[in-house]
Formats: C-alpha cells, sequence, structure tokens
C-alpha cells in the first residue's frame, strides 16, 4: 500500500509543477490554487509512505516520478525538446528509481 500511495504523492508533484510553470510566477489565481492543493497532497502522501519505506527509498522514488513526469509533460504539452540526452537522463533517473525499489526492504 504505502508503494501506490509514493506513486500517487509523485504524480500529485507532477501536477504541482506544470501548475507552477502556469501560474506565471503566481500571478494567475487558478493555476496557483492548483499548485498549492496539489503540492499538499504530494507532502501528504509522501508523509503518509514515509511511515514505512525507508527515507532514502521515498523521497528518490518520489523526486524521480515528479522529475521524469514533468520532463513528460513538458515534452507532451509545453513543446519541450526531448533530444536523445534527455531521453537518456529521464531512463537513468527511471532506473534509478527501479534500483532504489528493488534494493528497499520495505
Amino acid at each position: 500500500m504505502a508503494w501506490l500511495i509514493l506513486v500517487i504523492a509523485g504524480l500529485f508533484e507532477v501536477v504541482w509543477a506544470f501548475a507552477m510553470k502556469h501560474s506565471e510566477g503566481f500571478t494567475r489565481l487558478w493555476p496557483t490554487v492548483v499548485t498549492f492543493a496539489a503540492m499538499l497532497m504530494s507532502f501528504g502522501l509522501l508523509a503518509w509512505a514515509m511511515r514505512s519505506l525507508p527515507l532514502g527509498t521515498a523521497y528518490t522514488v518520489w523526486t524521480g516520478i515528479g522529475a521524469v513526469g514533468a520532463f513528460i509533460a513538458g515534452v507532451l504539452f509545453l513543446g519541450e525538446a526531448a533530444n536523445a540526452s534527455r531521453l537518456i537522463a529521464a531512463l537513468l533517473i527511471v532506473g534509478g528509481m527501479i534500483l532504489m525499489k528493488l534494493s528497499s526492504p520495505a
């Protein structure tokens, strides 16, 4: 259950990062509201997952989901570059998250 909660927390991290981009420095109301609501959900779910997962594992996977998810959202919705080096970097992050999961005692 903790792993599912952690994945959901990571997805909320993607939401708040994407909304923050659209908030234009917190000058637009609704993207700002979404940013802070998603932040609260993301941090709350991360804290819940950390009750049974090791700190290093939980935090690494959470930030990895956020980083790779934000990268994918940027490519798909904002027209950001998806060149070979950026794709390799994202794959390395995913590989690190998988290794953390496999080496975690929880």
